[in-house]
């Protein structure tokens, strides 16, 4: 068995063969076939044993799922059969020459040798989420690394001298108050100047009297920087690391003198301290270099989105602080919400703003004009920051989505009741929000009631199943790559509603059927596997393609912006090389198997 020596050239010419020194490619040659397919031959299907790692010479071969759906058909220099290969295990799809076809097959012990011995081609076969370019840095380093793990605490009965006793002999300047029920709150050297020394209160009184009860915390897998943004926006010196109510540490700034500063935290820094939008708009501006940063140095995706959705988030409390000074203090409570891209906190360098006013019921019609002016002051602050406008009028400004909490409950009370295409629209922005500022309270209860009678409504979990399939991955002839046929983006690809959307799309479905209240894209996913929503191994496959498929968007804008251009979601895929197509052809071949699976009910399967 060997390859004929016609077909040589070809194979030396496809990546990854082309690294490989001459003495290897002799051997491959010398252990591969040439294997020939009539139109409709089935070259391996579903089920079965797959002798190899087969590479199209010339024809075309379709791949459809167990349920017959075609995930993609692939042209000359396009290989497949390598994911049952690196599973080990029998074939997940079915393949089909759909005309004439040549082949060149890579036995399964020769292919297994070439990962082991040429890191070339086990970099290219590699399926996981792609690797930084850079090191790592304080972005990235969760809070573990730096906070105290055993702080100081007492009993929330210890008397106010004995607290102070213990915090002097510990040379520290606050203590955590908690005991075997959980973490009740904090108490620092302010609270014992300003409450005891200033105020009176006696010093023989409980440390419950003086401390600061539920205070702003942070989990266990947030960020440095997520401590940085509290620190800076809240003006506060001591965030507590809690976890289900229970104190596992706490991060100070002392803790942070090591740390380098961060452009991110300046620039929350610069909006919480704005005085007016057009000031915070000019620390916004700086928001695409920050984002060629955070890229260069290699970054996660999802770490660079939710940094970047930080300076959103505080330009938008900042703007509802601005404005109640303008306007008084508000009539009735409330709560802005995002939706969106920053309610997920997955901004990129291209947002526009989708947000939302939940009031108290107890707000009157006399106090509407009120909150319409609060909406209209903040919208325009944020479109002076960047975040332009929403094309479809899913912000605040609108008043069908500035209304009491009763209202809201009805909304989504007919949007489940009667999905129709505008309520499964409605319902898929609106699943998406993140309280920003105001009073959580108004949506907590609104996002669980909401989620359960949805789940339980199975003709609305049907609907929202299908609105999530409705944007499909770009598969196509082109190197098995659908490009855009006309218009302003011809033989592009739309990353955003092609690519990172179907995965949006997916992850909330999922969050649906269980009842999930992340809203986070990678979140969703991950709480779907730990909840057996999403197998793991198809969970698995899905992150690895969403990662891949949202690097490439960010590495596109951040390219487009160091080369002085707007930021955008459209790439021509002549711009990436054979290894980036092929990897990213894989990505949408695997979420495309996910919606297939979804859409007949298989989402668990892997």
């Amino acid at each position: 068995m060997s390859l004929p020596a016609e077909l040589i050239p070809f194979l030396a010419s496809v990546h990854p063969y082309d690294s490989l020194p001459a003495k290897a490619l002799g051997a491959l040659a010398a252990a591969c076939e040439r294997c020939d397919a009539a139109t409709g031959e089935t070259v391996f299907a579903c089920g079965a044993a797959v002798p190899g790692l087969f590479v199209i010479v010339s024809g075309t071969v379709e791949i459809t799922d167990q349920s017959g759906i075609q995930l993609s058909i692939l042209g000359p220099r396009n290989s497949f059969g390598e994911r049952a290969l690196l599973r080990r295990e029998t074939a997940s799809r079915t393949a089909r020459a759909s005309e004439p076809t040549v082949m060149i097959l890579v036995p399964e012990a020769q292919f297994h040798a070439l990962i082991a011995e040429h890191a070339p081609v086990a970099r290219f076969f590699d399926r996981r989420r792609p690797a930084p370019v850079g090191g790592q840095s304080l972005h990235t380093l969760p809070v573990g690394h730096l906070m105290s793990r055993a702080p100081e605490t007492c009993p929330p009965a210890t008397p106010i001298r004995d607290a102070a006793a213990r915090m002097r002999r510990a040379h520290i300047s606050s203590i955590c108050v908690a005991d075997e029920a959980g973490f009740h709150g904090i108490v620092t050297l302010r609270d014992m100047n300003g409450r005891v020394i200033v105020d009176g209160v006696d010093p023989t009184d409980p440390v419950s009297r003086i401390m600061t009860a539920a205070p702003l915390t942070l989990g266990p897998r947030a960020l440095v920087t997520d401590v940085l943004h509290l620190m800076v926006e809240q003006r506060i010196g001591h965030i507590p690391i809690v976890e289900d109510g229970r104190l596992l540490g706490i991060v100070t700034q002392t803790d942070l003198t090591r740390a380098q500063a961060l452009s991110s935290a300046e620039i929350v820094e610069r909006v919480a301290r704005a005085a007016t939008p057009d000031e915070m708009a000019r620390a916004t501006a700086d928001i695409p270099r920050l984002l060629v940063q955070l890229v260069d140095t290699g970054n996660r995706h999802e770490t660079v989105t939710r940094l970047i959705t930080d300076i959103a988030d505080t330009a938008t409390r900042r703007l509802l602080a601005l404005a109640e000074a303008e306007l008084g203090p508000a009539p009735a409570s409330y709560l802005w919400l995002a939706c969106g891209s920053q309610g997920r906190q997955e901004q990129t360098g291209v947002s526009d703003q989708d947000n939302c006013l939940i009031l108290d019921d107890s707000v009157s019609e006399a106090d509407r004009p009120y909150f319409a002016t609060l909406a209209r002051f903040v919208s325009d602050g944020l479109d002076r920051c960047g975040y332009v406008f929403c094309p479809g009028d899913m912000m605040a400004t609108n008043p069908r989505w500035c209304q009491p909490l009763a209202t809201w409950r009805g909304y989504f009370d007919a949007w489940i009741a009667r999905p129709s295409p505008e309520a499964q629209m409605l319902a898929s922005v609106m699943f998406d929000l993140r309280p920003i500022g105001g009073e959580m309270r108004l949506f907590d209860q609104l996002q669980e009631e909401t989620l359960r009678k949805a789940s339980a409504n199975s003709i609305f979990a049907a609907h929202m199943i299908s609105n999530a399939l409705k944007h499909h991955p770009p598969l196509g002839l082109l190197r098995g790559l659908a490009t855009i046929r006309s218009g302003e983006h011809r033989n592009a690809l739309d990353l955003k509603h092609n690519g990172v959307v179907p995965v949006v799309d997916l992850g909330r479905a999922y969050a649906l059927q269980g009842q999930l209240r992340s809203v986070n894209t990678r979140a969703r996913l991950e709480a779907a596997m730990a909840a057996g929503v999403l197998s793991g191994s198809g969970g698995s496959d899905l992150l690895s393609a969403y990662d891949l498929i949202a690097t490439t968007r960010l590495r596109h804008q951040a390219a487009q912006i160091r080369a002085g251009q707007r930021p955008g979601n459209f790439l021509n895929p002549a711009d990436l090389s054979d290894f980036e197509r092929s990897h990213l052809r894989d990505a949408f071949v695997v979420v495309k198997t996910m919606q297939s699976a979804l859409g007949s009910g298989k989402a668990t399967l892997g």
